[in-house]
């Protein structure tokens, strides 16, 4: 199960980080390791860090998109250094580990990390079903890479050890590729509609995606949106041929 915990770093700068976040990620036995357009190449550096854990760092991977890195994710969840302007559904680090772990039999699950000096930037984060803060001294939250990384490790590892059963869910929640592809789907209709017009969608594209991750739809309810949009179209496509004849 812990093999689909997939540790997500995206443009990372310091070869040194990558390596200690192998070796923060094997300390609690996790080995799924994935890269988003690195902004440095594994080195001897990281190595050294790595403390032993070169077998995380040999087996990475490594995406051109967050979208790529996530597509086949039925769990995402970002790690946020501070409170965005909108809205999203957070978690704390121990409902993390218990999340996790209660989903990661069914399908992967990813735990995104941004850049050392800024981040994930909210672009990032709208592609997350939960956004996890970590509760640092607020006079001192001086967390880098690795400690974040160490922290919400430690709470997948714990909530592991503790025995926790992976839900008998009847719900079955989509993948993150098909949720992206409701969003594509879902502004497309809203272009055919004007509700929005192309090129100038303004916040009503975020605020649906901060709708729909509070909702969190299960498949079947995403199939149901798809219907709506697409009969929707159908309705327009038919009333503009009535119009013409």
């Amino acid at each position: 199960m812990l093999e689909n915990v997939r540790i997500i770093l995206i443009g990372t700068s310091h070869p040194g980080n990558i390596g200690s976040v192998a070796r923060a990620m094997k300390t609690m036995a996790l080995s799924n390791l994935a890269l988003v357009y690195p902004k440095c190449a594994i080195d001897e550096k990281s190595l050294a860090l790595s403390a032993g854990a070169s077998d995380v760092l040999n087996d990475h991977k490594v995406f051109s998109t967050l979208e790529e890195a996530v597509a086949e994710c039925g769990l995402v969840i970002g790690a946020s250094a501070r409170q965005r302007t909108h809205d999203w559904p957070m978690l704390n680090p121990r409902e993390v580990g218990d999340k996790v772990v209660q989903e990661a039999s069914m399908y992967p699950v990813a735990l995104v990390f941004g850049r050392e000096n800024s981040g994930l930037t909210n672009d990032e984060l709208q592609k997350c079903h939960f956004h996890v803060f970590i509760p640092a001294n607020p006079d001192y939250s001086s967390l880098n890479l690795a400690m974040a990384v160490q922290i919400l490790s430690y709470e997948v590892r714990m909530s592991f050890l503790n025995e926790i059963k992976p839900q008998v869910i009847q719900k079955q929640y989509p993948l993150a590729h098909e949720i992206e592809d409701m969003f594509k789907h879902l502004e497309e209709m809203l272009i055919e509609t004007h509700f929005i017009r192309v090129n100038h969608p303004g916040h009503v594209m975020q605020k649906l995606r901060r709708f729909f991750a509070h909702a969190r739809p299960e498949t079947i309810e995403l199939r149901m949106w798809r219907g709506i949009f697409t009969n929707i179209q159908k309705s327009i496509i038919s009333a503009t041929v009535e119009g013409t004849e």
